[in-house]
């Protein structure tokens, strides 16, 4: 097996659609699949700094299907290049909304040295954090392994709650008219992305709304993206505030502490190797 590097939007979004049978198989949610991560390309070719993708494949030959990929976005603050999940900080909150694909430990050991390498690779000082994993994450493991300092650390994220029907009866729907209706009346506080991706999930039947509503005004609304019988709860808004919210499922974050580029050497000591 070998492992390349895919940089730029074009690219990206060609090993996205390669990865679709690998993401399948191991069950990715919606937000580390194909349709979401297009979405995620799609916002960010519209702003000049938001970044610039890379994926990290592994193959076990030429144009074959990948056994491992991670889906990146390197950006710059200030001096420092910092690598992250690529959507980060978009999935609906509640659950692990992110994945370094591995078909097995073999393919995930070969993805952490990749990742590696392209932190290698940056012309300037780097930090890398992954948000969003799951637990038990196999190239989260051999990352850590592999850099020093680094950090995996566990946290209970907060889901959004649909306590919808407390403001009276609820219409729901997958049917991508019915949110086109609302759509207008609660896509000014959603933004852009929520917008764009909303319509995109609707189309495939990954999305479903709800809305309490009087008359023609929206008294209460929630989006929920639906993958079989999983149903995750991503923006909701009511005339009283936001949705309430609860506990949610553990989620992780791998995280390497900035480090130099090239590498500073290690000072002898007087005497030293005589």
């Amino acid at each position: 097996m070998f492992t390349r590097v895919a940089v730029g939007r074009a690219r990206v979004v060609r090993e996205i659609r390669a990865a679709g049978p690998l993401m399948a198989q191991l069950r990715a949610p919606v937000t580390a699949r194909g349709p979401w991560l297009t979405a995620v390309l799609n916002a960010g070719a519209a702003h000049r700094l938001s970044g610039r993708p890379v994926a990290v494949v592994v193959e076990a030959h030429a144009q074959g299907r990948p056994e491992a990929a991670a889906f990146l976005l390197v950006r710059r603050r200030g001096p420092r290049a910092v690598v992250t999940m690529l959507g980060d900080g978009l999935a609906p909150p509640g659950a692990p909304g992110a994945r370094l694909l591995a078909r097995n430990d073999s393919a995930a050991g070969l993805l952490a040295a990749g990742i590696e390498d392209l932190l290698g690779s940056l012309r300037r000082p780097r930090q890398l954090r992954l948000a969003g994993l799951p637990l038990g994450d196999p190239t989260a493991r051999q990352l850590k392994a592999r850099l020093d300092d680094s950090v995996l650390a566990t946290v209970r994220t907060s889901a959004l709650l649909d306590d919808l029907d407390r403001h009276g009866p609820v219409v729901r729907s997958r049917d991508p008219r019915v949110l086109e209706r609302w759509l207008p009346d609660i896509g000014a506080s959603a933004g852009d992305f929520v917008r764009a991706t909303a319509r995109l999930h609707a189309a495939i039947g990954q999305l479903e709304v709800a809305v309490v509503a009087d008359g023609d005004r929206v008294r209460a609304a929630l989006l929920t993206l639906v993958d079989g019988d999983e149903r995750r709860p991503w923006w909701g808004c009511t005339e009283d505030g936001p949705l309430p919210t609860g506990l949610g499922s553990p989620s992780v974050t791998f995280t390497a502490p900035p480090g130099n580029w090239p590498p500073v050497p290690r000072l002898r000591r007087p005497g030293a190797g005589r």
